[in-house]
């Protein structure tokens, strides 16, 4: 095992929690969780696809720590983040017989951490939970936080809570089985980050080291993780519910990925793919709205053309995707809101006139258009 990074996570509620990151560190992942929650019986919630490869290496440790561990498999992909599923579980905790005092695992990418954190928060009114993500995606973004949640056939992620982990495990040994769609996940969350990154550094350590990321070098991804969740925790310290405005900031790219994914069918176009359509759909609005320097666009497009994140070939009915954004959790009172840059670190909160941005939407789908028409 490499040596553990270890990230604090510390609320102004006074609780707290750690994020391991490690290669191999899951040998530990027992003895850890017992210190924290020495209660009797565990139900890990993991994919099928996921499930036979790293949920039987967390029961075995766990069960080494003296829990009675029971098993739960969802479907693999975006269409198990449903109240349905959702429901499944809730009564397999309660057939289980599982109480407030005993603990949901978390063994997955983006969609079981979600889907487990929203079941751990609303059975029994909550239940502590831990963290164990075999993604890139779910290392640097969803597994921190604690934001859980459901989709809803109209929009993403419209059901949910916000219940922290009480531990999140990251071992980047997980990384070897991942998809190509899988890195490019990752890599769009680790992009955006970089750039609303209070510290420059971070971005330009990214811009060198992205030759490195693509050949899935081991030192490198450790530390592009680590980095990443450290900046993700510094600001969910800040913001831990989204509710001052600092938070925001994790949502630049997202207004138009979100309805992006929800035009294309949930699952059609990859969550990383489509953050970085939007952060250059974003990056070019700001060029307009903030008088943002055309330079950092291109930087933008360099950087995110480094790490695999080419433009996309799609598009769709304009007026379509104003709709999905309307829908969108993050729009206030019907008003669209957009994270926009300055620059590297410095970013803004704008509503944007319908107007406005349906002449930017209209110009991005003709763009788009004949992307799909050249092949």
């Amino acid at each position: 095992m490499s040596e553990e990074r270890e990230i604090s996570v510390n609320l102004k509620d006074g609780s707290s929690y750690t994020i391991c990151v490690a290669k191999g560190a899951l040998a530990t992942i027992g003895e850890k969780v017992a210190a924290l929650k020495p209660c009797r019986t565990a139900m890990i919630v993991s994919d099928e696809t996921v499930g036979p490869v790293y949920a039987t290496l967390v029961k075995k440790r766990l069960e080494e720590a003296g829990y009675e561990v029971y098993d739960a498999l969802v479907p693999s992909g975006e269409t198990s983040k449903s109240v349905e599923i959702a429901s499944e579980l809730w009564q397999e905790l309660a057939q289980r017989q599982l109480c407030r005092d005993d603990l949901l695992v978390a063994v997955g990418g983006g969609v079981v951490g979600d889907l487990a954190g929203f079941v751990a928060a609303t059975y029994m009114r909550g239940i502590d939970f831990v963290q164990v993500p075999t993604t890139l995606l779910a290392m640097v973004d969803a597994s921190i936080g604690g934001k859980t949640g459901v989709d809803l056939p109209c929009g993403k992620n419209l059901v949910g809570s916000f219940h922290q982990p009480i531990y999140t495990c990251a071992d980047t040994r997980c990384l070897r089985t991942l998809t190509d769609e899988d890195w490019a996940n990752g890599f769009g969350e680790i992009a955006k980050s970089s750039v609303v990154c209070s510290e420059r550094s971070f971005y330009e350590w990214l811009r060198d080291h992205a030759e490195d990321l693509c050949a899935h070098d081991d030192q490198a991804l450790e530390e592009v993780v680590a980095r990443t969740a450290e900046f993700k925790a510094k600001v969910v310290e800040q913001d831990a519910t989204e509710s001052s405005g600092i938070r925001e900031c994790l949502n630049y790219g997202h207004t138009l990925a979100h309805a992006i994914e929800a035009a294309a069918g949930y699952g059609e176009i990859g969550h990383g793919r489509a953050v970085a359509e939007g952060m250059r759909f974003a990056a070019r609005l700001a060029v307009q709205v903030l008088e943002t320097d055309t330079d950092f666009v291109a930087k933008q497009d360099a950087l995110l053309d480094s790490l695999g994140l080419e433009e996309l070939a799609w598009t769709c009915n304009p007026d379509r995707l104003l709709k999905l954004m309307k829908g969108d959790k993050k729009a206030r009172g019907g008003a669209i809101r957009f994270v926009l840059p300055h620059d590297f670190t410095s970013w803004e909160l704008v509503e944007v006139d319908d107007d406005l941005l349906m002449v930017h939407l209209s110009a991005w789908c003709e763009a788009k258009e004949k992307l799909v028409e050249a092949g």
